[in-house]
């Protein structure tokens, strides 16, 4: 079982990274927590957490225990483990930190042949030996062998020249109870879920492209939902986005040079 890719996290862009390499011939690993807190969950395979199975651009994965990974075939495996302790079980060839904390959760640079991670939080050359630049713009995707990727801005891209204003925040803490589904086209303030009794309304006219699972525990300040100003972009909401597919070519790269410099010394 030494051949894994073990990819932390199971969200939009790690499933993005897991699709790409998954489809490249890798046997991919992915660890989630208890409970992910995925808002485009018609695209991330940490749904698979709650549905024990689910599937994404015709790749199935498949919630199961460390015990079963041998029988894993033709589908993506996923763990409930946050703290890494499948390491005491595996030694995979690559690891790829995929959180997207903006920091550093605990993974270092000697926990497999090959560590990649995404985004701000780490340096390259010291907590892993590539980081893949998370920000869109010019050099999204790009491979660091050396220093950072840049700084969060905490701004989301901006769609139709709307920014931080389609993702939608819990303004309460409780239970979330969805009221809209993702794809439906919604109007601005209307109701598309509650927090306990409380309304939570769209904050755009729009496509509704992301929502957080029902009855999840919220916290004030969770993202919970993310509109799309583009009625059109209906068959983006079932399928990676461009950004994940971005930072999976990016991640391709990166496992492939530093396995191939590993080999050749």
């Amino acid at each position: 079982m030494n051949d894994f890719v073990v990819i932390r996290g199971a969200g939009d862009i790690a499933s993005g990274i897991a699709a790409r390499l998954f489809r490249a011939g890798f046997k991919v690993l992915l660890l989630e927590c208890l409970k992910p807190s995925s808002i485009r969950t018609k695209v991330c395979f940490s749904q698979a957490v709650y549905d024990k199975t689910c599937e994404i651009e015709g790749i199935k994965a498949k919630l199961v225990n460390k015990d079963e990974l041998l029988d894993s075939v033709g589908f993506i495996p996923i763990i409930i483990d946050e703290c890494l302790d499948i390491l005491n079980y595996i030694k995979p060839r690559a690891l790829i930190d995929a959180i997207l904390a903006k920091k550093n959760l605990g993974t270092n640079i000697n926990m497999a042949p090959v560590v990649i991670a995404i985004g701000p939080g780490f340096c390259a050359g010291i907590d892993a030996h590539a980081v893949i630049e998370s920000n869109r713009g010019h050099n999204l995707g790009k491979v660091i062998l050396s220093g950072f990727a840049e700084e969060n801005t905490a701004i989301p891209a901006e769609v139709k020249g709307i920014g931080a204003k389609r993702v939608i925040y819990a303004n309460d803490s409780g239970n979330f109870k969805a009221i809209a589904k993702i794809g439906d086209i919604v109007k601005e303030d209307e109701i598309i879920a509650y927090i306990n009794n409380t309304p939570v309304k769209a904050s755009i006219s729009g496509l509704l492209r992301g929502i957080i699972n029902d009855n999840f525990e919220v916290k004030k300040g969770l993202k919970i939902a993310d509109i799309d100003p583009r009625i059109s972009e209906y068959e983006n909401c079932f399928s990676i986005s461009d950004k994940a597919r971005s930072i999976g070519g990016g991640v391709l790269e990166a496992l492939m040079y530093l396995e191939n410099r590993n080999k050749n010394g």
